[in-house]
């Protein structure tokens, strides 16, 4: 497969938080692209990062480099310039000791530093790094990384970049079930889950057949013969995890009464086809799943966009609901997801306008134009959306 140009935002981002907080935090899934991302940067900026001094890489999977951090402090303190430290997980005393070297005076060494989870699975938050690190969550390619005119099989294969530049479908789809597997057999016992493999699987693909729906503990506990407290701990494991996101709600202060438990989506679309058993684009299209699938690659490409603002859904008991809710500039915007070509002004739009009191909604959708349809809300293609550089171009998609 071709090349194509990569993580142009987030080298700026790295760039920049390197400039203000002697540590950052990289996380992500497996395979998203966080080692080849801080390689290529170091290597083109070398001592510029800092301003003086080497680029120093340890890789905490590598047995050498585990053995040279068995001891984080007589390893990294005479270091200095760039210290890069990937997969911390497996690194359970090393945020006491970087909390001490970065106030150490003149911040003689800078720490990028690279985990396969979330900041609380790596233990970054039993530690107080309060005004000492910046997070940054990396994410698999983004469909600005590969061009517009790709979406359908960036949508289809998913970001992580070995699925997406596999050279066939069938390499594509191969790759997937192996990671998969690898997953659950491996990498979720290194991160300190300990729930079988073939519990996870049974769980992370019941999770597929609800993409996209609201978080139903004791239908699923029942048909995993388990309690509610358990699958929840399974959910929130597989989130940590960074495969799983769950979109809380927003709590508009109205009348009416409104749902409180989050949407579950998975966050990467090809790693959903893989588990709803879907091999390409044709299956993917006469699929039950395919409206949750595009409503999901929509709202886990816009997190992205729109970061640190978080995301919300709305919805009400009496089914008046709003796919996405944020807020970009002071701005009150919502965005609703339609796999269609001609979408229209809904009932459901008009409510949420008027109970959140929004200045804008965004209709994404399946077709290539964009159009005003009505007051305050605009129909924008998908592809569009979602190849926005940042908040303010969201903003102006939706409002110029």
């Amino acid at each position: 497969m071709e090349g194509f140009v990569r993580r142009a935002v987030e080298q700026e981002r790295l760039v920049v938080a390197l400039g203000r907080a002697p540590i950052v935090l990289v996380t992500g899934p497996r395979q998203a692209g966080k080692t080849t991302l801080v390689g290529q940067l170091a290597d083109q900026l070398g001592d510029q990062l800092v301003g003086s001094g080497a680029v120093h890489r340890f890789d905490a999977e590598d047995p050498r480099d585990r053995a040279r951090l068995a001891d984080p402090m007589l390893a990294l303190e005479p270091l200095r310039g760039t210290v890069v430290i990937d997969e911390a997980q497996h690194l359970s005393d090393l945020f006491p000791v970087l909390r001490v070297l970065a106030d150490r005076p003149g911040r003689p060494a800078r720490f990028v530093v690279l985990g396969s989870a979330s900041p609380d699975l790596i233990g970054l938050t039993a530690e107080s790094l309060a005004g000492r690190v910046e997070l940054i969550e990396l994410g698999g390619l983004r469909l600005a990384d590969v061009g517009e005119d790709r979406f359908r099989q960036w949508w289809s294969r998913g970001a992580l970049p070995p699925s997406y530049l596999a050279d066939s479908e069938g390499d594509s789809v191969a790759w997937r079930d192996n990671y998969i597997a690898t997953f659950l057999e491996r990498d979720l016992g290194q991160l300190g889950v300990r729930i079988p493999a073939t519990t996870m699987r049974r769980t992370w693909t019941m999770l597929a057949h609800y993409h996209g729906q609201t978080w139903n503990g004791a239908e699923l506990a029942r048909a995993l013969g388990v309690g509610q407290s358990t699958v929840r701990r399974y959910l929130d494991a597989l989130t940590d995890a960074l495969v799983v996101r769950q979109l809380q709600p927003w709590f508009a202060n109205i009348s009416k009464r409104q749902v409180r438990s989050p949407k579950v989506y998975l966050r990467d679309s090809g790693l959903l086809h893989r588990l709803l058993g879907v091999d390409d684009l044709n299956g993917l299209e006469s699929h039950p799943k395919v409206g949750a699938s595009f409503e999901g690659v929509v709202v886990e490409e816009l997190a992205r966009i729109v970061a640190p603002a978080p995301l919300y859904f709305w919805r009400t008991q009496h089914g008046a609901e709003l796919d996405i809710y944020t807020e970009i500039g002071g701005r009150r915007i919502g965005v609703e997801v339609k796999r269609t070509t001609a979408p229209r002004l809904t009932p459901s739009i008009r409510h949420a306008i008027e109970d959140l009191r929004l200045d804008h909604v965004i209709v994404g959708h399946a077709g290539r134009d964009r159009f005003r349809l009505g007051d305050r809300v605009t129909a924008v293609p998908v592809p569009a959306l979602l190849c926005a550089s940042g908040p303010e171009d969201v903003l102006a998609l939706g409002l110029s």
